[in-house]
């Protein structure tokens, strides 16, 4: 174990629009930056370009962690595998039952689809009881035919999901076995493997998500591993996970929906990474790119992991994974006015095809980025003036007809309320991760990244009442970056699901201790340098009759039955400050979570220092009008060629590579010693 990294390490992040590139070579403690367009045809293209973009030679590295948006991708958009399901007599519906809610929580319309149709959801005679004894055995001759009839129907992907196998999985174990004899591939999904927790709908929707990615994750994994070996990248590659930790290419497959949402995650580890090593160690994420803005919360350099995400209706995802919410308010965001005369922005998107008007690619709908580009927050100079014919005259037009004719604004003022409605959508997304988890978002530091982060974080956080805004040396390319520093992480859950009173405390000690050997083994496994190790343990709690859940962490060493009740009663208190002392606790889910940190990496080096200049007036690159409370003249400055110890004021305009940073009237801004600006906000505050 070191506390450094060292050796020549490469993060890959591939996005909707584009694949970034980070690489850190400590020997000569040097960066390398690459931002191209993603190949979503072959997202493996889009890396082995980055690649090239960046000069480095795959050979040469010792270590690739790779950042993927296939899995997510596939389950929003629906493009997935045949996939089967065997389960219980009685239980093929519950993917489609699930819990008593609708598409629109007021209204009685909406659409839902199951991830596996009816036709491909087959029954077979066996039950378990909810304490574990086998009410009827497993019919394995049904069974057999089930999974025959699944494989010439042309399934890619198998799961078998049966009722109360959490408590009892021998029969799922079994029909495991009979299925690898008769299915054609190893795309086989145990419900109770992959999740074992006591709600069948939950965990079923879980195992056909794994079942349903795992043919798309495998051969893409297989493919790029292949094309990396070809130029001579012989060690291991990594994935990242939508809990903020990484697994190797060898076994991601296996627990494929591990991966989904794992682009927001590792934003989310290099933010938590960056704010350990600058002192400000709690946050609030906020990561606004072209289509939406996630946002994020981390309180103590650790961000909150949940294993109850929905990512979207009726898709619940029981696995651990990093807390992200995201709100319909990108770049792209369309500005427009409704049937009532009030203006909305989002959640309709222009996209990058045809985009925004600013991009000359044929867009017509003024959006976020026009009205930065209009108000002079984004530069001119980059207006794309090619085959679109766009003009600064031709986006002024557009707001003046389509949104100030009806508004009786000007085109200016009209941009400038789609601004001050975006900054109120993508607050009310902060307020949802913080004061919803019962913590006031003004003892936090507001995290700006993202390509249009740093355009609005300054106002976001005064919307909040949040007194600093953190804006790291590369907001543009933080996720690419959580990939180099994000740990090895493992999450186990284990279902008990009975009343603290009754509970067996040995057996609780006896779960922990199982969880941290198999996390260490797998950790073990995965041949990757580390540091240390740590060990997270947590319970999930609920009073007696109550149906949502509490995370309780624990200390150490694992608390008396008295204790643990005092412990679950006080997260209650802080989270609802209710106070229900005659009601008895249930213990539904022992956690554990075992990480292996990794070296340190020098943020520092992500900004070359032999590109600064001695003081900010050379830094400055001229200065243009910008629109605040009204137009005002406002310095521009190249970040790249700040000064290392720079303090600026605003207004202020900070351009680089990957995005701008907007500092209004009133802020001042500092860079710290890993080329971090930290922005104390004035007026207004």
């Amino acid at each position: 174990m070191t506390d450094d990294l060292t050796g020549s390490f490469a993060g890959i992040d591939v996005g909707g629009t584009f694949t970034d590139l980070v690489h850190y070579d400590s020997r000569a403690r040097a960066v390398k930056l690459a931002k191209v367009p993603t190949t979503l045809d072959n997202q493996a293209t889009g890396v082995l370009a980055a690649l090239d973009a960046a000069s480095v030679d795959a050979a040469a590295l010792d270590l690739i962690v790779h950042g993927t948006t296939t899995t997510t991708n596939a389950v929003l958009e629906r493009r997935l595998c045949k996939t089967g399901l065997v389960t219980t007599h009685g239980f093929r519906d519950v993917l489609e039952l699930g819990r008593r809610t609708r598409p629109q929580a007021y209204g009685m319309t909406g659409d839902f689809r199951p991830l596996i149709p009816r036709d491909l959801r087959l029954e077979v005679p066996e039950r378990m009881l909810a304490d574990g004894s086998v009410y009827r055995p497993l019919d394995e001759e049904v069974l057999r035919a089930a999974l025959e009839q699944l494989r010439d129907a042309g399934c890619e992907a198998l799961v078998i999901h049966f009722l109360h196998a959490y408590a009892n999985p021998a029969h799922e174990l079994r029909a495991g076995e009979i299925a690898r004899e008769v299915w054609p591939d190893g795309n086989i999904t145990l419900g109770h493997a992959l999740l074992s927790e006591s709600r069948e709908f939950e965990r079923g929707v879980t195992a056909a998500v794994n079942a349903s990615v795992q043919p798309l994750l495998r051969r893409y994994v297989e493919r790029l591993a292949d094309r990396l070996s070809e130029r001579g990248y012989g060690r291991d590659l990594l994935v990242m996970n939508g809990n903020g930790g990484m697994v190797s290419a060898r076994i991601v497959a296996e627990e494929a929906a591990k991966t989904v949402m794992s682009g927001p995650a590792s934003g989310v580890m290099a933010a938590a990474y960056t704010g350990r090593r600058a002192g400000i160690p709690d946050l609030l994420t906020y990561d606004m790119g072209g289509t939406s803005t996630d946002v994020a919360m981390i309180c103590g350099a650790d961000p909150a992991v949940s294993h109850e995400i929905e990512i979207e209706y009726a898709m619940p995802i029981h696995v651990p994974m990093v807390d992200v919410r995201t709100v319909g308010a990108g770049g792209g965001s369309i500005a427009r006015v409704d049937a009532a005369g009030l203006l909305q922005v989002g959640p309709d998107s222009a996209g990058a095809t045809p985009g925004p008007i600013c991009y000359g690619k044929g867009g017509t709908d003024p959006t976020i980025s026009d009205a930065n580009m209009l108000l002079g927050r984004m530069n001119p100079g980059r207006l794309n003036t090619g085959a679109g014919g766009v003009s600064m005259e031709t986006i002024r037009e557009v707001f003046a007809d389509t949104l100030g004719a009806p508004l009786g604004l000007d085109a200016e003022d009209a941009a400038a309320a789609v601004l001050r409605i975006a900054t109120a959508k993508m607050a009310d997304a902060v307020r949802m991760v913080s004061i919803s988890l019962g913590e006031d978002p003004r003892d936090f530091a507001l995290f700006a990244f993202g390509g249009a982060g740093p355009l609005h974080a300054c106002a976001i956080a005064r919307e909040l009442g949040v007194p600093r805004v953190l804006v790291p040396a590369r907001p543009g390319i933080t996720n690419a970056l959580g990939c180099i520093v994000a740990d090895l992480r493992h999450d186990y859950v284990h279902t008990l699901n009975t009343s603290l009173d009754a509970c067996d405390m040995e057996e609780v000690q006896t779960i922990l201790s199982e969880q941290v050997a198999e996390g260490r083994a797998a950790i073990g496994r995965e041949r990757v340098e580390i540091a240390d190790e740590r060990v997270v343990h947590s319970v999930d709690m609920q009073f007696i009759g109550q149906t949502h859940l509490l995370r309780v962490p624990l200390p150490s060493d694992m608390p008396s039955r008295e204790d643990l009740q005092s412990l679950f009663e006080a997260a209650y208190f802080r989270r609802f400050q209710v106070e229900l002392p005659e009601i008895r606790a249930s213990l539904v889910n022992v956690n554990t979570s075992v990480i292996g940190r990794r070296p340190e990496v020098d943020l520092s080096a992500l900004i070359d220092a032999t590109g600064r200049k001695c003081t900010l007036d050379e830094a400055q690159t001229g200065t243009r009008p910008v629109f605040f409370d009204g137009w005002t003249d406002t310095p521009v400055y190249w970040r790249d060629h700040l000064p290392a110890d720079a303090a600026l004021s605003g207004p202020a305009i900070v351009e680089q590579m990957d995005c701008t940073l907007v500092l209004e009237p009133g802020d001042r801004a500092e860079q710290d010693a890993d080329g971090n600006l930290i922005v104390k906000l004035g007026a207004g505050t």
